[in-house]
């Protein structure tokens, strides 16, 4: 949210520079993002005078150029060469020195420097009012009037606003402080701690009287629970023009577009103080009605996007005797808005209920400030008055008359808050005991209302605008943020209980491998567990049916509860790969979420490894950097196994339809880790043409895994170790990991180790073979091995391959 410094100052006298107000609004908690500056002209107009043109004579090299001597008001003339058809001398008019820098229209700088044009002597530029971001016109120079001195700075002729505007990041919450009549409150509050009492000044409606009444519009409201009040006033003979300067520069200052004089009346008031308002074309409300109502599913609406929707049946609409013309709440309709033929206008000031405002809002995918505003809840005890402010505000600026009393729909008051306050709870929740006077003097700077004092507590009555203070413990938060949480002293003692916890907690394992990957290169990314629902659609391995679906999603793109990592994983590859970063190792913990039946809802916890590009760079020693490999990825799950005491895992095939080939590791009939490459398909419908290899950690069961199995640890063997080698000819279909499990069941006692090292197909070989080198390590940790017990065990081995796999040793 955007609050212009000056705005505010409007509601408060505040002469703090904006660091200061900043950090004072942080305390507050309205936490103070970001302080930008705001100028109506961008420069300023820094280093533009006026000057007073002395003479004028023809350029003696060019046709079209002026040479000038002009006045800077210094006591020093300088020549100036021009090329404007209407500069002549006498005038006074728009300097940019040597040495100023001047804005085209797209904010690009550049700056005035002594030199020579056409071999005369120029030490300046005389302006048209486009060269100073004044306006558009480029036909001339400008020429000011002849009462002005030279030397004049030009930021003190032409009406220049200069702001600082805070980029506070606002907690849902805080409804009340949605505008700058909101923020000036909390200041003020804030200020009062500090012995500074400012008056607080609010926009005076005193003014306000009906005119006539020739333009009376009749309020039908029917349906009272989704609109407990409706204002409406209508005002006639406007004439819709541009906005004044002021106007124009307060709503720029915050980001928006100012549009015409009765559009920015509304603007302006919604954030003056917080109230959304509508202006109604009064000459299309037919019938001389406004009915609030909701209409049949599915009727047809075009709003002001020119986007035709169609309505839910708990939508609530403003309509008149015919047709409907506004979502209330949310958005206008295209024919119903003020346009420069308007002259009458109907202005509505409402509040309508927040729940419904929200759903009717994220049905039609339309967030607007006035949405933004009535779905968390705006004063309903304001409408009347910021219905008056605007309506005051249009005659100003766009003349006009009060044309019908204003009408009121507000049939059940909303009622403020009663909350009773304890000072002991007030003490042991600050964890301090504040003076009662304190307590007293924030609680009336914030608008409460005290009624009762007794020495046990305070009887409450918090205003209808706090949507947010309804519990006692709500009431100490204001005391505290108010009071300053940065005054609060800290305890002397340490208070903190050590809780006995197994080294098993999934928090400490996840900290372990998170450890062990960031020192492998590794990246943890944390993405939303909300997802698209079409995602399902690019693998067969998920189902539609098993998406758990928000009732309330923020948009089409999360809209599910995600049942795989994978496609948050190809999303931030995919961001990362447009930015020119295609070297990628990321890891995530994270949980997937299945419905397999109506009410049976399940979540998993995973750990996803996504691995793509180059595993090295280009170096002076490695001229080619080394590509990932299915290998590479296949070292990193063993490592992480490894490291978790889980080893002589078995290998099959994987049958996941999300990797185009794979395979799983699995300890008995647990199923650990699934990892492959993934589907160049689904690679590529994230725009990923580079491969991606992606392990899937089923975390639930590496948990159960590892809590089941007890440590063991032993002494290093005092005896050395033995290899021995073989080299295997066998079929091409045969893989290492049956080579490895099979020498492991021959000999579980003295052999430690089987390692591949070298693959060989091609000539020489039979075909449909391939040629495997094998080495096994033998140890016995109580003696040296003999060469009679080595033979016996290599010779079991080779009787086992060729038995079992049929293979012959070359």
């Amino acid at each position: 949210m955007k609050i212009s410094y000056n705005w505010v100052k409007q509601f408060i006298q505040l002469d703090w520079d904006a660091e200061k107000t900043g950090e004072l609004l942080t305390d507050l908690g309205l936490e103070v993002e970001g302080i930008e500056k705001y100028e109506s002209v961008k420069g300023g107009l820094e280093g533009i005078v006026v000057g007073h043109v002395l003479t004028c004579v023809q350029h003696p090299n060019a046709d079209r150029l002026k040479v000038t001597t002009v006045d800077l008001g210094n006591g020093e003339p300088v020549q100036i060469v021009c090329g404007a058809p209407n500069v002549a001398a006498g005038q006074k008019v728009p300097v940019a020195t040597a040495g100023a820098t001047l804005y085209d229209a797209d904010g690009n700088g550049f700056k005035i420097k002594k030199g020579k044009i056409r071999g005369e002597v120029s030490n300046g530029m005389i302006c048209a009012e486009d060269e100073l971001g004044l306006g558009e016109s480029h036909d001339g120079i400008m020429v000011l009037d002849d009462d002005l001195k030279p030397g004049t700075p030009a930021n003190e002729v032409f009406n220049i606003e200069n702001d600082t505007v805070f980029e506070i990041g606002l907690t849902p919450n805080r409804a009340d402080a949605m505008s700058h009549y909101g923020v000036a409150r909390d200041l003020k509050a804030g200020l009062l701690q500090k012995d500074i009492n400012i008056e607080l000044i609010t926009p005076s409606t005193s003014s306000f009287r009906v005119d006539n009444r020739t333009l009376k519009i009749d309020v039908d409201v029917e349906d009272k629970n989704l609109a407990p009040r409706y204002c409406g006033v209508t005002i006639s003979g406007v004439q819709v023009k541009a906005s004044p300067e002021w106007l124009q520069h307060r709503l720029k200052a915050i980001g928006l577009t100012p549009k015409n004089n009765v559009v920015d009346v509304t603007n302006y008031v919604l954030h003056e103080l917080g109230q959304p308002l509508h202006a109604f074309d009064a000459n299309f409300i037919s019938g001389n009605k406004i009915v609030v109502k909701t209409l049949k599913a599915g009727t047809k609406f075009i709003t002001l996007d020119e986007v035709e929707r169609e309505l839910h049946e708990d939508d609530l609409m403003i309509c008149d005797a015919e047709k409907p013309l506004c979502i209330a709440g949310v958005f206008g309709g295209l024919k119903s808005g003020v346009t420069e033929h308007t002259t009458n206008i109907f202005l509505e000031s409402a509040y309508f209920n927040p729940v419904s405002v929200r759903k009717t809002a994220k049905r039609h995918g339309l967030n607007t400030d006035a949405s933004f505003r009535f779905e968390r809840g705006i004063d309903p005890n304001s409408t009347e008055y910021a219905l008056k402010r605007a309506a005051l505000l249009i005659q100003e600026l766009a003349g006009g008359e009060i044309t019908s009393d204003v009408s009121d729909s507000y049939p059940t008051k909303i009622e403020d808050f009663q909350v009773r306050v304890s000072f002991d709870n007030i003490s042991k929740l600050i964890g301090e005991e504040l003076p009662r006077e304190t307590i007293k003097n924030i609680l009336s700077s914030l608008e409460i209302k005290i009624n009762s004092v007794t020495d046990g507590g305070l009887g409450l009555t918090i205003p209808a605008y706090r949507v947010d203070v309804q519990r006692e413990a709500d009431v100490i938060e204001e005391i505290l943020r108010v009071y300053g949480y940065n005054n609060i002293q800290f305890d002397e003692k340490w208070h903190t209980s050590i809780s006995n916890t197994s080294r098993f907690e999934d928090y400490k394992l996840q900290d372990v491998i998170a450890t062990q990957l960031v020192s492998q290169g590794f990246y943890e990314i944390m993405s939303n567990s909300l997802t698209n629902a079409s995602y399902v659609e690019l693998s067969e391995q998920l189902k539609a049916e098993h998406n758990i679906t928000m009732l309330n999603p923020l948009s089409g793109d999360l809209s599910v509860m995600r049942q795989s990592l994978l496609f948050s994983g190809l999303e931030a590859i995919s961001h990362n790969i447009n930015r020119k970063n295609s070297d990628l190792k990321l890891f995530e913990f994270g949980k997937t979420y299945h419905e397999f039946s109506e009410g049976n809802r399940e979540e998993f916890k995973h750990l996803s490894i996504f691995i793509t590009g180059n595993t090295t760079s280009e170096t002076w020693m490695q001229s080619k950097p080394v590509a990932t490999d299915f290998f590479y990825a296949k070292g990193i799950v063993n490592a992480i196994l490894t490291r978790l005491g889980i080893n002589s895992t078995k290998v099959s095939p994987i049958k996941n339809e999300l990797f185009s080939e794979g395979i799983t590791l699995s300890l008995g009939k647990i199923k650990l880790v699934e990892f492959g490459i993934v589907k160049r398909k689904i690679a590529k419908s994230f725009d990923i043409k580079q491969q991606v290899i992606f392990a899937d950690f089923n975390w639930d069961n590496v948990l159960q895994v590892v809590k089941n199995r007890k440590i063991k640890f032993q002494d290093i063997p005092k005896f050395p170790k033995v290899r021995r080698d073989f080299a295997l000819l066998i079929d091409e279909n045969t893989t290492f990991a049956e080579i490895h499990n099979i020498a492991q069941q021959s000999e579980r006692n003295l052999l430690k180790e089987v390692n591949l090292f070298d693959v060989y197909q091609g000539d020489n070989l039979p075909k449909g073979k391939k040629s495997y080198a094998v080495s096994f390590t033998l140890q016995d940790e109580h003696k040296t091995l003999t060469d009679k017990q080595i033979d016996k065990i290599m010779n079991k081995l080779q009787q086992s391959f060729e038995k079992q796999l049929g293979a012959e040793l070359r």
